[in-house]
């Protein structure tokens, strides 16, 4: 169990980390431009892995519903959206909001799909998110005076 959770930690460094480099691409373009790239060069990178590892086509891709390809276009919109966010409220303002508006849906679709789940503490975890969020909002005390 320690290995998923080391493994969630770090992809949450990473996702940080590319949020930040993209950002600074868009600082320099534009947010569409940086997520162009973000693409390009993930495309590339995942296509060499992909043949690398194989079963980069599954045998059933026939049988795959066109729709669950959406997950695509949703990330193109994630990646330039947070290409622009980071730059105009913060990496911690976006971070907040992002995991605030990941908790939420998350929530719902378990609710929707029947998946058993503790409410109150999915409800806290929101709370305290959003509770971050406002406390990061505050001016710091050397600014106040």
């Amino acid at each position: 169990m320690i290995g998923p959770i080391i493994s969630a930690f770090v992809i949450g460094l990473l996702i940080i980390l590319s949020r930040q480099v993209n950002g600074r691409v868009s600082v320099s373009t534009t947010p569409l431009i940086s997520s162009f790239w973000n693409h390009i060069v993930g495309f590339i990178f995942m296509t060499v892995l992909g043949l690398a590892v194989g079963g980069l086509i599954p045998e059933n891709i026939g049988e795959i519903p066109l729709w669950v390809y959406s997950g695509g276009a949703i990330g193109v919109i994630f990646v330039a959206a947070g290409s622009f966010l980071i730059t105009k409220i913060g990496a911690t303002n976006t971070t907040l909001l992002l995991i605030a508006g990941q908790m939420i849906s998350s929530v719902v679709l378990d609710m929707l799909r029947g998946v058993p789940m503790t409410m109150w503490a999915s409800v806290l975890g929101i709370v305290l998110i959003l509770a971050g969020m406002a406390l990061t909002q505050r001016p710091a005390k050397d600014q106040a005076e």
